[in-house]
Order: structure tokens, then sequence, then C-alpha cells
């Protein structure tokens, strides 16, 4: 065995003992700094994530405090975005969530960016060795995520787009939509206005 592959092995027995799971074929460069690096930069982020929620600055919340949270956590948030109360985001990938100017979403929804991997999962495989797939999100302009709604990773909401409340957003949602249910389904197109 080689020197380098020693190193590895020994480092992911050392983060098992301290009761980290890391699968060896998904975190192959895994250091036991870059655990603690994360570590201590999710513990940062999840300060700033239940200062969101402080009841004293509520009526500041929505729209000044929480965008402002979301951008130090590492979030790219455009202007005039509303967050609703107790909405939480994918921490450890804050940095993979882009949302534009003027979107919506409203209390309890979860923004994910990663999920454990299933399309080579079979029957007796251990599911702590599975990876993960880890994609971006984003919520086009002006769009609306209803109250506690899932969106996954890889999902772009489209601008206008209505999400209803507690749907499971799996794929893309069309630009002036409506969707809802769990997987989110575009149920109708939002007209033009008359003149």
């Amino acid at each position: 065995m080689s020197q380098e592959k020693k190193k590895l092995s020994a480092t992911f027995k050392l983060l098992r003992v301290l009761g980290f799971n890391y699968s060896e074929e998904e975190y192959g460069q895994v250091s036991l700094w870059r655990v603690i690096k994360q570590f201590f930069g999710n513990i940062y982020r999840k300060r700033l994530e239940k200062m969101m929620d402080w009841p004293i600055l509520q009526s500041f919340n929505p729209r000044k405090i929480r965008p402002v949270l979301l951008r130090k956590m590492g979030c790219h948030v455009g202007k005039g975005v509303f967050i609703g109360d107790y909405v939480r985001i994918d921490c450890g990938h804050a940095d993979m969530i882009t949302i534009e100017d003027s979107v919506s979403i409203a209390s309890g929804s979860r923004l994910l960016c990663h999920q454990r991997d299933f399309s080579n999962f079979y029957v007796g495989d251990d599911y702590m060795k599975l990876g993960y797939v880890v994609k971006p999100i984003v919520l086009r302009k002006g769009c609306l995520i209803g109250m506690e709604s899932f969106v996954m990773p890889g999902v772009t909401v489209g601008e206008g787009a209505i999400v209803g409340a507690g749907s499971l957003v799996t794929k893309d949602i069309p630009a002036w939509t409506i969707a809802a249910g769990r997987p989110a389904k575009v149920l109708k197109e939002i007209p033009n206005r008359e003149k």
C-alpha cells in the first residue's frame, strides 16, 4: 500500500472514531483540517441562521435582516427579497444558492443543495457509503416559494413562478407558472393581463 493511501486510511479511521462516517469514494481528499474548518464554518452559519428568528427583531427580519444574514452565510441574494420565519438553507453549501430580486420565500421552507445519490443503490448496499448529489439552486426574479416547501438540489424556479405551500420541488419550474404537490407539478400557466 502506498504511503498516501496509508495516510488517507489513517485519516478516515480517525474521523470514524470521532463520529464522522465519510464515504472514501465520495470524500477521497478529506483531511482532519478540512473537517475542522467545515465544522467551525457550520457553527458560524448556524448562529447566523438562528439570528434570523430573534423575536425582538421580527418587524425588521423578513425584508431587512434575513436577506443580509443569508448573504453573510454565503448565499447570493438580490434586492427586495422576503424571507419568512424559520426558513432554512443548506448551510454547508450556502454559496450554491442564488435568490434573485423580489423573491419571496414563505415560512418554514427549506433550500437543500445536497442529497444522497440513490442512482446506484441496491438491496444489501450500505446507505452510509452512498455519495451525494450536490447541485445549485436558483430562484429567479419575483418567484414565490410557498410555506413549508422543500426545494431540492439542481432546481431552478423560473421568474414569477409560484410554488404552492407544502410542495416538494425536485425539477425546474418554468417562468410564470403555478406548481404544487409532492413532487411539484405545473398546474397552471399565469396569463398575460389584458389591456
